[in-house]
């Protein structure tokens, strides 16, 4: 008795443990043909030079398919009948997407932003109220790098609703910034020494010149509105480049500082 249910044990264990084996095996087996058909497909559309932001989204699209695909196929080889199972997949897909509807829209947000393409991978934007460079439009989410250097990852759903602003999409964005003047400073000359040292400033567009006009006058003097044009990548090295023009241009010509009297609230 006890040797007939050792051998018992022993046929189901093996058997078992064969099965485990094949699984294991389907398993590496699937996962590397995943890899291969992947790669296989994103060199094929990068020789037909497809967008980047396409290109890994399909690719995001296949691995999902693909490994829900390989996980019916060793259910059924352990003997799960993979109808019932696809009917249970169907009706917990269902389920979840009614208690995580904002997946289903992420999801189809991601597919609308590949399609519609208001901005690709690489391109600097303001998207979901953060801005940064994009690094990915996934399925769910689209990963920005902030130019403080943190990875942000925001719903598709999100940045669809809201407002998009590509500062890629055009050759020059313009850099706003403000000189404050004392009242005896004669304007036109601070205009054309401003002007001037502009236009020295690296990256600074060269077609489309710098402008330097009066914005407003305060109690103090007029204001002037300093301009300059740049590609996006050197935005933040005109800026401050047009900090230090303004800086140099009132040390060289001697003119007066701004003294801003602070008026104290009386109790």
């Amino acid at each position: 008795m006890v040797s007939k249910t050792l051998d018992t044990a022993l046929t189901v264990l093996t058997t078992v443990g064969l099965r485990v084996v094949g699984a294991l095996l389907l398993y590496l087996v699937g996962r590397w043909l995943i890899s291969h058909v992947i790669g296989l497909v994103t060199r094929s559309m990068e020789r037909q030079k497809v967008d980047p932001t396409l290109l890994r989204y399909v690719g995001t699209v296949i691995s999902v398919l693909a490994n829900i695909a390989l996980v019916v196929a060793i259910l059924g080889y352990f003997g799960v009948e993979t109808t019932s199972f696809a009917a249970l997949l169907a009706g917990a897909g269902l389920a979840i997407g009614t208690a995580w509807g904002g997946l289903l829209t992420n999801f189809a947000a991601g597919a609308f932003l590949v399609i519609l393409r208001p901005y690709k991978v690489g391109e600097f934007v303001n998207a979901g109220e953060v801005t940064g460079t994009v690094r990915a439009i996934g399925l769910f989410v689209t990963t920005l790098d902030t130019p403080d250097g943190v990875q942000t990852h925001i719903g598709n759903g999100k940045i669809l609703s809201g407002t998009i602003q590509n500062f890629s999409a055009n050759p020059e964005r313009r850099v706003d910034l403000t000189a404050q003047l004392h009242h005896s400073v004669p304007v036109a000359d601070a205009i054309t020494r401003l002007k001037a040292k502009l236009k020295e400033i690296p990256n600074a567009s060269k077609e489309h010149g710098p402008d330097v006009e009066i914005l407003q006058f305060t109690e103090f003097g007029p204001v002037l509105a300093v301009r300059a044009y740049t590609h996006t990548d050197h935005y933040w090295q005109v800026y401050f480049d047009i900090n230090k023009a303004i800086v140099a241009v009132g040390s060289e010509a001697g003119y007066p500082p701004v003294e801003r009297t602070l008026k104290m609230r009386q109790p």
